[in-house]
């Protein structure tokens, strides 16, 4: 690791995520380290939290607890505003979180049959909180708009990505390149909010 790099965990065992926070953030002078990487993928975080925010710190302050590092904690969903936000928080234990996302993505597509495309919309929405072993923490926010589609399309994202159509775009998030998805996402955008709040506490 270069002398000056900042390491930084993260309370997450998804790699698609890492995956996404080193391409977004990965010209910074930083170092994210995984649940996995420092073998901590077995620690049991109970996300009983009524929303993103709750929830995303919940994650960073219990790893911060147990690694006495700062530590980032994402926690992101869908939105489906026609079955009201859901799966929202539950995105990831939606129907089981053992369900392979096909079938996630099925269930919803079959849910919205029959429903025409203005009442299609959702939202990706990721909260990003980061808490400091001096006991405080700091939270950014970042939301994309967009719509159900009719069918899994794409191979490139993750989770829902396939279903999640961009209008401006015209195709699902899974179709975008990963520097496209990574300029426009809610992660993305959380994620620079983020880089940016950190540069202001002068952590970096």
């Amino acid at each position: 690791m270069d002398m000056q790099a900042k390491k930084i965990i993260v309370a997450t065992g998804n790699e698609g995520k890492m995956d996404e926070i080193r391409q977004i953030l990965g010209k910074e002078n930083i170092v994210f380290s995984s649940l996995r990487d420092e073998n901590l993928q077995d620690i049991e975080i109970i996300e009983d939290g009524a929303t993103f925010e709750e929830n995303a710190i919940i994650k960073a302050r219990k790893i911060c607890e147990i690694t006495g590092q700062m530590v980032l904690a994402d926690d992101s969903g869908l939105e489906v505003d026609y079955l009201g936000k859901a799966p929202g928080i539950y995105s990831a234990r939606y129907m089981g979180e053992d369900t392979p996302y096909s079938v996630k993505n099925q269930h919803i597509i079959d849910l919205l049959e029959g429903v025409p495309d203005e009442q299609r919309t959702a939202r990706f929405v990721c909260v990003i909180a980061c808490a400091f072993p001096d006991g405080h923490t700091i939270t950014t926010e970042g939301i994309v708009e967009g719509q159900i589609g009719y069918e899994e399309k794409g191979t490139n994202g993750f989770g829902y990505d396939p279903i999640f159509y961009v209008p401006e775009f015209g195709c699902t998030t899974s179709e975008l390149l990963p520097e496209e998805k990574n300029r426009i996402s809610h992660r993305g955008k959380a994620l620079l909010a983020m880089y940016n709040e950190l540069l202001r506490e002068r952590v970096l």
